[in-house]
């Protein structure tokens, strides 16, 4: 691909021809002395002499080992549909600055920002959609930095070189657009400037208000709300149900074709067609098992359902869940308040249960916008659409502030933060 001034772009086919040491000083550059991270070939990060400042916290889902892993189990791969093309910006000498997740799609799936509806209207007046470019993590629906630049690289010229780079891989493979997904505030604000449309939607997410227990949080509600929650909690585990948490030595391959059975079971009615293989979490237990807490429940001596989290340094990242027996408020439990008892045990500053939900909100989880940004080739699909985000993000801004309003908080205790 055609250099920039001081840098050359390149586009690699799997993230493996990338160093995992590289990839990952872009992806995390900043690591906490005191996080057990495992982010390359299943080692732990040496560790450091004094703590850093971190400006951005830890993720897993950008980790060389957990997009490595979605690759090599045959879940993100050409044959899928994702066909890995991750641009690489870096000196002469190969030193990498910044890099970015990208894949070459034929269809739609595993997204989580639906754009079905352009690509029919777009083949319907003649046009043809796919391919399109996606930077993104595939199948996760979690925030998290798109454009990843190595500590101590110029940020704002390296995301401008990804961002030239993309554009012009899209004009290469014809593609019809760049959708970057599931970025923060700052990336969104700087394609805007190189002609990136904006879209808005919306997340519920949890946040730790340094509650010491679970009980502590739910002080925090109102009593109508307090009383419902309990109510779930205990019914939830009638029945003799128990519920494990799995992380490190624990993830073990039993228990792995265990959940695998629920995710088949539950993501094949939901989806039609589950993204991951059975490969692929055996992969990350090797390569993240203390990245990863299953939440898991058990009934007469075998485990019935589960959910998996991931673990990043301030968050708790809620993905998949699924069950082979139905009982009555098992899914809350086992996703949404496990997950709270879970991120207040270890410290963590927040949850975050995976896409859409407006039940959530009567759990403790608020409504948070999450942001996307979308390069459109074709000027008349462009027009289009940039009509019809200009509609959308106003409906989100209110749907938002509706939803905050409707908090299960106590407003008592609302109105003596506010004095």
């Amino acid at each position: 691909m055609t250099p920039t001034t001081d840098f050359r772009l390149r586009v690699v086919p799997a993230i493996s021809d990338v160093p995992a040491a590289a990839w990952d000083a872009c992806a995390n550059p900043q690591i906490p002395a005191d996080a057990q991270v495992i982010c390359q070939s299943g080692e732990p990060a040496a560790p450091q002499a004094e703590p850093k400042t971190q400006e951005s916290p830890y993720n897993p889902f950008i980790c060389h080992d957990f997009l490595r892993s979605l690759e090599e189990s045959g879940s993100a791969t050409a044959r899928a549909g994702w066909q890995p093309q991750h641009v690489v910006l870096e000196q002469a000498n190969g030193n990498v600055l910044g890099v970015a997740p990208c894949y070459l799609k034929s269809h739609s799936r595993g997204e989580y920002v639906f754009d079905r509806g352009w690509a029919e209207a777009y083949e319907r007046a003649g046009g043809q959609y796919y391919p399109k470019l996606q930077v993104s993590v595939p199948f996760t629906p979690a925030t998290g930095p798109r454009l990843l630049v190595r500590r101590g690289a110029p940020v704002e010229s390296v995301r401008l070189g990804l961002t030239a780079g993309l554009i012009e891989l899209c004009r290469r493979h014809e593609a019809s657009g760049v959708h970057v997904t599931f970025m923060p505030e700052p990336e969104w604000e700087l394609l805007a400037t190189q002609g990136f449309l904006q879209r808005t939607d919306q997340q519920f997410h949890w946040e730790n208000a340094n509650y010491a227990t679970f009980e502590a949080f739910l002080t925090a509600l109102s009593a109508r709300k307090r009383k419902t929650i309990r109510r779930e909690r205990r019914d939830a585990l009638d029945n003799g149900i128990s519920v494990h948490w799995l992380t490190g030595r624990d993830l073990t391959e039993e228990a792995w074709d265990a959940f695998f059975e629920f995710y088949m079971e539950t993501g094949s009615r939901k989806w039609g067609r589950p993204y991951l293989t059975r490969k692929f979490y055996s992969l990350i237990g090797e390569r993240m098992a203390d990245r990863v807490v299953l939440i898991m429940a058990k009934r007469a001596g075998r485990w019935i359902a589960g959910a998996i989290n991931f673990i990043g340094s301030e968050t708790l990242f809620g993905r998949h869940w699924g069950a082979i027996e139905q009982h009555p408020f098992l899914h809350f439990e086992i996703c949404y308040y496990q997950a709270i008892e879970f991120a207040i045990a270890r410290g963590l500053k927040r949850v975050e249960a995976g896409a859409q939900g407006e039940h959530k909100l009567a759990r403790g989880y608020m409504p948070v916008i999450t942001r996307s940004a979308h390069y459109i080739a074709d000027p008349g699909l462009r027009r289009a659409i940039a009509e019809y985000l200009a509609r959308e993000r106003a409906y989100v801004e209110a749907a938002g502030e509706e939803l905050a309003a409707a908090a299960p908080f106590r407003k008592d205790l609302a109105e003596a933060e506010q004095e």
